[in-house]
């Protein structure tokens, strides 16, 4: 039986299982007691290094020495595999004590863009859970500095900007799991204020600005399992509202806005499995209608709006298989289909997806199967290819990135621990740079 922490979301697991059931992150453990994160492998079976607590420690049954064998031969197949996958990439993790720009070191939060070449960074894991800190990216500067804080500490929300120009939090993983609680950022305040309270609390779901005013917010991960409810939160009212249900409950999923005015929900966790179905919420009606389904089951990928209204499905996991995917595909709204496209050099999940101002994406970071990665890649939507993009300063997973002034801002993120660094990318000559303290 297990009793510990997850590292990506700070949720407490119970039971017998190796993924969070609140965020679906699968290889993740924190110490309860202090908080550090001890590995990225469940059930490590060694003290907590920084206080030397046990607590996270699977507990075993009296008189049951099953559990603590099997653990053991576990851990050794990790360390080895790892160690050779780690080696073979060319990707080793990060020492765990790092320092960086950033006013505090997190990971699974979110990043937005605010007027005056700015990005709102808020809440997300940090070394003792989820956060409710905040801080602000100035382009101009180059600098990072702390601005008012969330009334809730959360990780896993979405962060929505409003047409005048103020930022919607909402749902995500408290304290004590998934929230209901939403937020209003507004910039020229610097503050947050309570927004309301969705229908339903979830994390792990998604939001998008409808071409109508409102903000679609679906699916996600509830107190029990997948949800397949959505709600609408309306600027004008300050109030959500139940809109359609989704043919499938889902979290993890990805949510696109199409040229068309409608909504691709793809691919994500489902009740028992990982799923390969998309489906199209239509605002006029406000009803889901099933779509063509993926070629292969993901969840924990990226999906881009390419400047040609198609949408890129890159990498991604497969939690039954504990597997991470090159695969990629390509969504075509005029069939309502997905086909095949070039693999990625590298499998990834948890990365990010930019799309830049040629109309090419950048693909950077993620992790394959538990060793985080640094190297980035370019997808080329004419001829449809992979090249590869130079490489990160820093191995890391779960960061954001974020197009302002000009550049790709990549911040935060997990190295074994949560991270308080950044670096920029520059599309015109194709590098990355460190942003220093």
């Amino acid at each position: 039986m297990a009793d510990y922490q997850c590292g990506a979301c700070g949720a407490r697991v119970t039971g017998d299982s190796l993924v969070c059931p609140a965020c679906g992150h699968k290889a993740g453990q924190s110490c309860i007691s202090c908080g550090f994160v001890t590995s990225r492998t469940a059930f490590i079976g060694e003290p907590c290094p920084n206080c030397g607590s046990t607590a996270h420690l699977p507990k075993a049954r009296a008189g049951d020495w099953s559990g603590l064998i099997k653990a053991g031969a576990f851990i050794l197949g990790v360390v080895v595999v790892g160690t050779i996958v780690a080696f073979l990439l060319g990707q080793f993790r990060s020492p765990d004590v790092i320092t960086g720009p950033m006013v505090e070191a997190r990971s699974g939060h979110t990043a937005t863009v605010i007027a005056g070449d700015r990005v709102l960074l808020a809440g997300g894991v940090g070394s003792n859970g989820p956060l409710a800190s905040a801080e602000i990216f100035d382009a101009t500067s180059g600098k990072f500095t702390a601005t008012g804080s969330m009334k809730t500490a959360r990780s896993g929300q979405t962060a929505t900007p409003l047409a005048d120009g103020r930022v919607l939090i909402a749902g995500g993983q408290g304290a004590s799991g998934p929230t209901a609680s939403a937020e209003i950022y507004d910039p020229r305040a610097g503050t947050f204020a309570v927004a309301g309270s969705m229908q339903t609390a979830r994390t792990a779901h998604t939001a998008t600005m409808l071409p109508n005013g409102l903000v679609l917010l679906a699916g996600g991960q509830g107190g029990s399992g997948p949800l397949a409810s959505a709600e609408l939160y309306d600027p004008k009212t300050g109030s959500f509202s139940a809109t359609g249900q989704m043919t499938t409950p889902r979290a993890r999923a990805t949510a696109t806005a199409l040229g068309n005015g409608r909504v691709l929900i793809v691919g994500g966790q489902g009740a028992a499995a990982d799923l390969a179905s998309a489906e199209i919420y239509d605002p006029s009606s406000g009803t889901f209608t099933a779509t063509g389904s993926l070629k292969t089951a993901r969840q924990n990928h990226t999906a881009t709006l390419l400047s040609d209204g198609r949408v890129l499905i890159a990498g991604g996991g497969q939690m039954a298989f504990g597997s991470t995917m090159a695969t990629t595909e390509i969504y075509d709204p005029a069939t309502g289909t997905f086909s095949e496209t070039a693999q990625m050099s590298v499998p990834r999940e948890y990365h990010t997806a930019t799309p830049l101002p040629d109309g090419r994406v950048l693909i950077a970071g993620g992790e394959n199967n538990a060793v985080d990665l640094a190297s980035a890649e370019i997808y080329e939507p004419s001829p449809g290819r992979f090249t590869t993009a130079g490489v990160m300063p820093i191995a890391c997973d779960s960061q954001t990135a974020t197009t302002v002034g000009g550049k790709v801002l990549i911040a935060g993120g997990r190295a074994g621990n949560p991270l308080p660094t950044a670096t920029l990318y520059d599309p015109a000559t194709g590098a990355f740079q460190a942003i220093n303290k």
